[in-house]
């Protein structure tokens, strides 16, 4: 089908570190991160943020979700996702881990009582958690992933299907060593989605964070040859005038600020 020989990313939530509402995020969105990713006849979910409560839970196929990191704000969708309410309907989860047995565990540190009211098992879905590995395949497309730059860890995820390639560098702290395995990674990519929660000016108060700013993307940008680039993981207290006038200053025919609701075909 011809759906089939695209990559659309929709973005679902792309605020970090919290959720936030009101008119003041009425551009830009409120929920956190989230992307969903349909090629190759595959629906793949990058992280599971609140994002993920407006997702839709019916699919031709099983959907997949990759987690890049543990960290709750790219998680707190998960307990409210309607897919793993649905009996009969299976939803895989891939999350950053030494083995399955620790993968779940770790999961269910956050979903359980007495930080949320009931276990994964009491779900009538049934929500598989394995280990992301380093490679791996999800029907025809590939999956890879490496190390990133953040505090606890994080992985960089990259997605490719019929020359199309989509990387995914949230929460990453730039850095020599750091940014050139980024830019290694990331080499002729179709979009790259990249951390830019901080203003340089930010980002002094801020160094150890674990994020990064809008100037590095345009570094990552001549660095690794990529073709587009969207600003990801907006800071709570970023307002839309604020990320407005960030993308403004930035300038770049080739790199937008995410917007939570768009679409992307590749």
């Amino acid at each position: 089908m011809e759906r089939f020989r695209h990559m659309r990313i929709t973005v679902l939530g792309t605020r970090g570190s919290a959720p936030v509402c009101g008119n003041d995020y009425a551009t830009f969105g409120g929920n956190t991160s989230c992307y969903l990713v349909e090629v190759g006849g595959e629906s793949i979910f990058l992280d599971a943020g609140t994002g993920l409560m407006g997702a839709p839970g019916s699919f031709e196929r099983d959907p997949v979700i990759l987690l890049s990191h543990l960290h709750a704000d790219h998680l707190l969708g998960l307990g409210m996702y309607e897919r793993i309410g649905l009996s009969g309907a299976t939803t895989k989860l891939f999350v950053p881990a030494s083995d399955a047995e620790c993968a779940r565990t770790a999961i269910e540190r956050l979903y359980s009582p007495p930080l949320w009211p009931i276990r994964l098992s009491d779900y009538k879905g049934n929500l598989q958690i394995d280990v992301l590995p380093k490679n791996m395949r999800i029907g025809d497309v590939t999956v890879e992933t490496e190390q990133g730059s953040h505090p606890g860890t994080c992985l960089l995820i990259k997605v490719r299907y019929a020359q199309k390639t989509l990387v995914y560098a949230t929460d990453f702290e730039h850095g020599e060593e750091a940014s050139m395995r980024l830019a290694e990674f990331s080499r002729n990519a179709d979009l790259v989605l990249y951390d830019g929660q901080y203003s340089n000016e930010q980002y002094e108060s801020h160094r150890s964070f674990g994020h990064s700013t809008p100037d590095e993307g345009v570094a990552l940008m001549n660095r690794c040859g990529a073709r587009h680039m969207l600003i990801v993981h907006h800071d709570p207290h970023s307002t839309d005038s604020t990320l407005l006038s960030r993308e403004r200053a930035l300038s770049h025919p080739k790199i937008r600020f995410a917007r939570e609701g768009e679409m992307i075909e590749l």
